[in-house]
């Protein structure tokens, strides 16, 4: 009789190491999805500000993902910039609309982004497509559409 009470009460201590566990890493992967999604809605809020309003090449350059490179040679970086510099500077503050959606429930975060700038003689439409494959936030599909002259 008391070899069985021993031996329910270790059973009993392993079941609960084994729920604490699996809580943690439940826990552990709840906390790290909503810290990825606020950094992919960071970054796509930095993205469109950066291209839009700071109109920066380099940060451009370097954020393509493979599908951006394919998209994106250095020559239609170019033209893209210069099409953008067209416009001139935006007239009030660009606002970002979008969010994050994981592939798999908590992997493989993908985000859209849109804006829709006001310049001065016409307005536009910029949307973006980010994603976080591996160590970092990269573009991979960007879109800018200017709407028709006022």
């Amino acid at each position: 009789m008391n070899s069985r009470s021993n031996s329910s009460g270790q059973i009993l201590g392993i079941v609960i190491i084994v729920l604490a566990l699996i809580g943690v890493g439940f826990w552990w992967l709840i906390s790290t999805k909503q810290a990825m999604a606020k950094e992919g809605r960071e970054f796509g809020n930095e993205a469109i500000q950066r291209i839009i309003v700071q109109r920066d090449q380099a940060f451009f350059s370097s954020r393509l993902g493979p599908q951006g490179r394919m998209n994106f040679p250095p020559s239609a970086i170019l033209d893209f910039f210069a099409e953008i510099q067209k416009f001139g500077a935006p007239i009030g503050p660009v606002n970002v609309d979008g969010n994050i959606q994981f592939q798999s429930h908590f992997f493989e975060p993908t985000g859209d982004f849109h804006a829709h700038v006001n310049y001065a003689t016409r307005d536009a439409d910029i949307t973006i497509s980010i994603s976080h494959p591996e160590s970092r936030w990269q573009l991979d599909v960007v879109s800018f559409v200017p709407g028709k002259e006022r």
